[in-house]
């Protein structure tokens, strides 16, 4: 086949290549990818209500009034029913406002929406006892002694966890010298959270800076190993601070309202 094949002029030789590709490329038009197509979702202030309810509510330790809004982030993606195809694919990989991600980085679990609703859900409340945990040990405070809801409804996973800790620590304590610790600004964020203060990366960062610039935000606190991702698509102005513990967070959010050195990406 290949002598025969090189025997023929270039031209004809392309063409006749060219038939099974253009074959291939034919059926994969139309037959549904591994793909899940993605793009910037809400956000909510964890500092205040969502959809009639405080986020945040403390009993057994006085909180105080707060200015300025911590925005958690999201993004919105296909549903797991939902077909992709190539046209999917290839517009979302020539827009800045949307990504294309593998199936299983966006649906880790589950194969019908409602399992990966209930695995969301699940997420979530992990990720809201975390929160709680690594506020309260970050204050020196007991759980047996103060009781923190969360509320945030119709969002699942983990990604708002560090969002959540430092919600609770600014309605506690603030900066902890009679300020609030978003320093009255809009500050948005991603990140997991362990009950021992340990930051962890989420995916789907690049999209969640552009939900947190059309949102009002000027500072977005991001894992410190997605910070080449949130430069990708960085609205203009928002400045990145990128961050591994809570201990961190707090400390680059103290420096950041007395003009100190704060890290960047």
């Amino acid at each position: 086949m290949l002598s025969a094949l090189a025997a023929l002029p270039r031209r004809t030789a392309l063409a006749i290549s060219a038939v099974p590709v253009l074959a291939l490329l034919g059926a994969t038009a139309f037959a549904p990818l591994p793909f899940a197509v993605a793009q910037p979702g809400s956000t909510a202030n964890v500092l205040g209500e969502n959809k009639g309810e405080q986020v945040i509510t403390v009993e057994g330790e006085p909180t105080r009034p707060t200015k300025g809004e911590l925005l958690m982030t999201t993004i919105v993606a296909t549903g797991p029913d939902m077909r992709i195809h190539l046209g999917d694919v290839l517009d979302g990989w020539f827009r800045t406002d949307r990504a294309v991600m593998p199936r299983e980085a966006v649906y880790p679990t589950g194969d019908t929406t409602e399992e990966i609703e209930k695995h969301n859900l699940g997420e979530m409340k992990k990720s809201q006892d975390e929160a709680v945990a690594a506020a309260l040990g970050h204050l020196g405070l007991s759980p047996k002694d103060v009781r923190v809801e969360l509320k945030l409804a119709d969002i699942g996973g983990p990604s708002a966890g560090l969002l959540f800790t430092l919600g609770i620590i600014d309605k506690l304590d603030g900066d902890g010298s009679g300020g609030d610790l978003t320093g009255g600004r809009t500050i948005a964020g991603t990140g997991t959270i362990t009950a021992d203060g340990k930051v962890g990366a989420v995916g789907g960062v690049a999209l969640k800076t552009q939900a947190a610039g059309r949102d009002g935000a000027s500072v977005f606190l991001v894992p410190k190993a997605e910070c080449a991702d949130a430069k990708a698509e960085l609205p203009e102005g928002m400045r990145l601070i990128p961050v591994t513990t809570l201990d961190g967070t707090v400390d680059s959010l103290r420096a950041l309202n007395r003009n100190g050195k704060v890290p960047t990406c």
